[in-house]
């Protein structure tokens, strides 16, 4: 262990989910000493998606409390808070909620965010996400601007992202929000400041603005009255935290040039890390600036896990995932969730399922979706690499996909590289590996210390062969239906080439040592 990071330290990740607050304990090398959670309610009509703030507050107290009621106080010496991406709300002065949170999926604010992609049009496309989605935390507070409190254009109104609100409450007064968080609201990452032209332009006080830090940075400690409220001892430091998918990947140790982790939940995100920023002139790939000087380029696809239940409700998956490992099919289907088309690796509204092959039964018509998100994930990588991202680095696998070990496998030898798959990998765990990063500790040393990895995973080189032309037809048949452009296709291809090229390189070498060894 570097001996920089305290053996004895106790570190606190503390997660703001959809339907739960959670706190977790973890010592520095890596082990949960306890975890607490309490459920979150939500308010959903139609596009628009609301929760209580305050309510984000007493559940994370309480969750803390359970969870730290066995911990030796003086072990505790920092935590760290990630949140959804895009939820925020309008506080007055003191730090009590003027407004609902509005939820990242919120969808209310179309016209508003047509408003802010025509007012921000050069700083988005410099920042390398081209324009933002209704969802977005700006055109979300371009509404609240329209339809909140009065208060809102006079100086008394500041605007919160969803962790604001705690560490505010946690250090006793207003403290910078985390750059992570700030994205989504506009905050101009390269220069690192608001864009305060195109805000004025778009009505947006400068007074409602928070100060903004990187991620990692100490903004505080605990106070008194929160150290009543949630058992974190007073004084303990309060680390400018990150999204919950950046959370997940400093949580899987993806944190490496070239190193991404894939998230196989309901749909695909992908998290990767870069020296530089990476734009993407398709607009469907964004970065995140990470602690130091490091980037975090992904994207969210629209398929993924989710297929299962909707195409297979009621299966023994278990029973189902042994038939599948023994078929002989080559059938792939494209596992798309959403009814709104597809948003990364390409954007295409109109996107549908569809099927290629004629799977005999239930257990090949299964493999046909798990073979999908599989091609799917490939694909990811390549248009990744078309654009510029780093690539060649280790890749985690996690979600509720990555139980499936036949899965796991088959993503292996689909895509033909090694994959990890950590113990754990959540939110919070990545939470407490970055409040680690006070006490001096790159992020990086802190999470090789603090992530364990559980399985490691190699392609079976033939079934990577197996599998190429199968993808090839994949990438195809999205290229027929219109949806993915053909400079992505063809690149796959060259890429495809180029893979098989170096595997019968290496194959021919493996023979040579075996032939000189005889």
């Amino acid at each position: 262990m570097s001996e920089q990071l305290p053996p004895d330290a106790v570190w606190l990740g503390l997660d703001l989910g959809t339907q739960s607050a959670r706190c977790v304990a973890v010592d520095s090398t890596g082990e949960v000493l306890a975890a607490a959670s309490r459920p979150l309610a939500s308010r959903r009509e139609g596009n628009r998606h609301e929760q209580d703030p305050e309510q984000w507050w007493s559940a994370l107290a309480a969750a803390c409390r359970e969870a730290l009621s066995g911990i030796d106080a003086d072990r505790i010496r920092g935590l760290a808070i990630d949140g959804t991406s895009g939820t925020i709300l309008l506080a007055d002065a003191s730090g009590t909620p003027l407004t609902p949170g509005l939820m990242y999926d919120d969808g209310r604010a179309a016209e508003q965010a047509a408003r802010a992609n025509a007012a921000g049009d050069d700083v988005w496309r410099e920042l390398g996400y081209r324009s933002m989605q209704p969802s977005w935390a700006l055109p979300k507070l371009l509404w609240l601007l329209e339809h909140g409190t009065a208060t809102a254009g006079t100086g008394a109104a500041r605007l919160l992202h969803q962790p604001d609100l705690i560490t505010w409450r946690l250090a006793g007064h207003q403290v910078p929000s985390d750059a992570s968080h700030a994205l989504k609201t506009g905050y101009h990452l390269a220069e690192e400041r608001w864009p305060h032209r195109e805000f004025a332009e778009l009505g947006v006080p400068e007074g409602l603005l928070p100060d903004v830090v990187r991620p990692g940075s100490v903004l505080g400690t605990v106070c008194a009255a929160a150290a009543e409220a949630t058992g974190i001892p007073e004084g303990t430091a309060i680390v400018a935290g990150m999204t919950d998918g950046c959370a997940a990947q400093i949580g899987a140790g993806a944190l490496t040039p070239g190193a991404w982790n894939s998230v196989l939940g309901t749909t695909l995100v992908f998290k990767g890390m870069s020296p530089h920023l990476v734009r993407d002139p398709g607009g469907v790939v964004y970065c995140h600036r990470g602690p130091g000087d490091s980037w975090l380029p992904g994207g969210a696809s629209s398929s993924g896990a989710g297929v299962v239940a909707r195409e297979f409700p009621g299966a023994d998956l278990d029973e189902l995932t042994v038939l599948a490992s023994e078929s002989d099919t080559d059938a792939v289907a494209y596992p798309l969730v959403s009814t709104g088309g597809e948003r990364f690796p390409f954007r295409a509204p109109d996107a549908a399922p569809f099927v290629i092959g004629a799977p005999a039964n239930e257990a090949e018509r299964f493999h046909a979706h798990l073979l999908g998100v599989a091609c799917v994930e490939r694909l990811c990588f390549d248009y990744l690499d078309l654009i510029g991202a780093p690539v060649d680095g280790p890749l985690t696998l996690t979600g509720g996909g990555a139980r499936n070990r036949y899965w796991n496998r088959l993503r292996a030898d689909v895509l033909g590289r090694p994959v990890w798959i950590p113990e754990q990998a959540e939110g919070a765990i990545g939470m407490a590996v970055l409040a680690a990063t006070s006490s001096g500790v790159p992020v990086q040393d802190a999470a090789a210390e603090m992530v364990r990895i559980g399985e490691e995973v190699f392609p079976d080189p033939a079934c990577t062969a197996r599998w190429a032309p199968v993808y090839l037809d994949f990438v195809d048949a999205l290229v027929e239906r219109g949806w993915l452009d053909a400079a992505v296709a063809a690149h796959a291809r060259e890429r495809a080439h180029r893979t098989r090229a170096t595997q019968e390189r290496a194959a021919q070498e493996r023979a040579a040592q075996e032939r000189a060894g005889q």
